[in-house]
């Protein structure tokens, strides 16, 4: 059972910062013209890291380090151009583009796979 609960909120928390990221690549297209505008994101990767476990290795004394890696909680990074503008903003607008294209069909799969999951369930409970 607590497996079950450990992937649902997984899941969750993957949809939780896909929304998150649409929102800040939404919000760096529309700054596309705005003079000293720089564009942001997070990083996906580090930030599912909070919710995932390390494995079977844990500290079991105080002298022990830990090998976690301390992770910032929603940092938002600026994200560097290729191409500088005269202007000061920093959002290349093909960039931004293919990255909201690709974070959105990433939130849609796990969306799909996440209902899959519940309807499994679901059909389990009812005996189907």
């Amino acid at each position: 059972m607590n497996d079950i609960k450990k992937n649902l909120n997984m899941l969750g928390a993957s949809l939780s910062l896909r929304a998150k990221r649409n929102e800040i690549l939404a919000s760096n297209i529309a700054n596309a013209a705005t003079p000293h505008f720089k564009a942001r994101d997070i990083d996906f990767d580090t930030e599912i890291k909070k919710y995932q476990q390390d494995g079977p290795i844990k500290v079991t004394h105080d002298t022990h380090l830990s090998i976690k890696k301390p992770v910032a909680p929603g940092k938002v990074v600026y994200r560097k151009n290729v191409n500088p503008s005269l202007d000061g903003n920093t959002v290349e607008l093909a960039v931004e583009q293919l990255q909201f294209a690709e974070n959105s069909m990433r939130y849609q799969s796990t969306l799909s796979f996440l209902s899959g999951k519940i309807n499994t369930l679901m059909s389990a409970i009812k005996g189907e």
